[in-house]
């Protein structure tokens, strides 16, 4: 396939990991959308009108163009060069997928232009390999909950797109970087331990799917993977916890490797439990979200940008 004067969209939607103890192999896709508007060119140019993506390269050094120019090399592919408009409602580097989006954009990319004919199993192999977890570009490309495993080179993953929780993210100014939030987690856990961690997963799994609410909340916070020891970096973590659940929500984890801290609620009570956060806390963006459960998509557009 030859782009020739065609244009085409790519919409990856952000997403939520570890949702506290389903670390590294549980995400959630949310509604902020990082997107590509696409168009054959004689060299690579991106614009955006993006704040978040001003610093940015804006030409192949551009993080989306690299990912899709190795992904296309790996398959013995020269990517046409391609003009992009590049649109993200994601925050850079505060737990909501913002690198797992753009590697899903960049492998769709390829996959679109270099005429890959990749199945969306093969594009998940190549974002978990790039990412490290499947949790956030599984979140990304499948939609929905997802539960996912990546072991000897191999990558598993079940999505579940009929849940009906609502979520409110707030989301502090400072940024932090995933490698900074990882320096804190310890090397190993005892054999004890990891088997308290690995079932308070495990009901976790079951209570989402149950719709058991309060038991997924209950879980939530007894996470032992990762949490007790990223606390310490979020110096409101604790407070807001307590308002979240003073005003309706049934479980708060940290987004990711954080700083934003995800509350949930049940289906209708999202926006109320948003207008009490803002309220409790105007220095921070408060932002109620719903799941994706589309994934990523990719179409043709009719006219000429």
């Amino acid at each position: 396939m030859t782009l020739n004067d065609e244009r085409f969209v790519i919409k990856v939607p952000a997403s939520s990991a570890n949702l506290g103890p389903g670390f590294d192999s549980m995400g959630v896709a949310v509604d902020l959308y990082l997107r590509l508007e696409v168009e054959k060119s004689k060299s690579w140019e991106c614009t955006s009108t993006s704040i978040e993506l001003k610093d940015l390269p804006m030409d192949e050094q551009n993080f989306i163009c690299q990912i899709a120019i190795r992904t296309a090399a790996k398959y013995g592919k020269d990517l046409s060069p391609c003009r992009i408009i590049i649109d993200s409602e994601i925050p850079l580097a505060r737990g909501l997928g913002s690198s797992a989006s753009a590697i899903v954009a960049g492998i769709e990319l390829a996959d679109y232009v270099g005429d890959l004919g990749l199945t969306k199993k093969e594009k998940l192999l190549l974002a978990t390999e790039l990412e490290g977890h499947p949790d956030n570009v599984g979140a990304s490309l499948y939609g929905g909950l997802v539960i996912g495993s990546y072991r000897d080179g191999e990558v598993d993953i079940l999505s579940f797109t009929t849940l009906t929780f609502e979520m409110v993210a707030v989301i502090p100014q400072e940024t932090l970087l995933t490698k900074d939030s990882r320096g804190v987690l310890p090397t190993e856990l005892s054999y004890s331990k990891a088997v308290k961690a690995s079932a308070t997963a495990n009901v976790l799994v079951a209570a989402f799917l149950s719709q058991n609410w309060e038991l997924a909340g209950k879980m939530m916070g007894q996470d032992l993977f990762h949490q007790p020891y990223r606390k310490s970096l979020i110096s409101c973590y604790s407070d807001i916890e307590q308002m979240a659940k003073s005003n309706g929500a049934f479980g708060v984890v940290l987004s990711g490797a954080g700083p934003t801290i995800l509350c949930f609620s049940e289906k209708g009570k999202g926006k109320k439990l948003a207008d009490s956060l803002k309220t409790m806390l105007p220095d921070m963006k408060v932002q109620c979200l719903m799941i994706d459960n589309a994934g990523t998509l990719v179409h043709k557009l009719e006219k000429c940008i």
